[in-house]
């Protein structure tokens, strides 16, 4: 147990962004997202990831601003059939960080880290990237094209209501209904 949780904090430890050393301007950094990234978030709905994140961090003189994108796939189990199919992730984020007397998280958009702090830990703004990325419904594109074949389907085929063809006359309860208002505005 020990050793998964040091192999955890040595992964999140690879999404340190030292800036100290960063000349003011423009600086770009790449990371490669695999499933272990989320496990060390305790996050297990990806069968396999396939993401590449960008990071383009623009030094100022009093701040920081961080602006993420991320590009690529991962596989998930469909939330009709649960086929396993590759799902495409396409997300932004951006973050400014200040620099204050404490640590501040509060705002979505803006991060106050304490003076004197020389790197920061992007492992959780990525993380809330790429899940906030998800659809909250997981459909296989089989299932919308048609082309997927999967016994599930055919028994939520077998098992769909069947047409009414009662629907389009109007219940004569209602007709009642409306002659008891009528009646009563006479």
């Amino acid at each position: 147990m020990r050793a998964q949780i040091y192999v955890q904090m040595k992964m999140l430890n690879d999404y340190e962004v030292s800036f100290i050393g960063l000349k003011e301007g423009t600086h770009n950094f790449e990371y490669k997202i695999e499933k272990q990234f989320f496990e060390a978030f305790k996050y297990d709905e990806f069968i396999d990831t396939n993401i590449t994140v960008d990071l383009n961090l623009v030094k100022k003189n009093t701040l920081l601003e961080l602006y993420f994108s991320s590009k690529g796939s991962v596989k998930v189990a469909c939330d009709v059939t649960n086929e396993p199919f590759d799902l495409p992730i396409d997300g932004d984020l951006e973050l400014v960080v200040k620099f204050g007397n404490e640590y501040n998280n509060d705002n979505d958009e803006i991060l106050i880290i304490p003076h004197g702090d020389h790197q920061i830990n992007i492992a959780q703004y990525v993380y809330e990237m790429i899940i906030l990325s998800i659809p909250n419904k997981k459909v296989h594109p089989g299932i919308e094209d048609g082309t997927l074949q999967s016994d599930i389907l055919i028994k939520l085929k077998e098992l769909e209501p069947k047409e009414n063809n009662n629907l389009n006359q109007i219940d004569p309860r209602w007709d009642d209904l409306k002659k008891l208002l009528t009646d009563k505005n006479t």
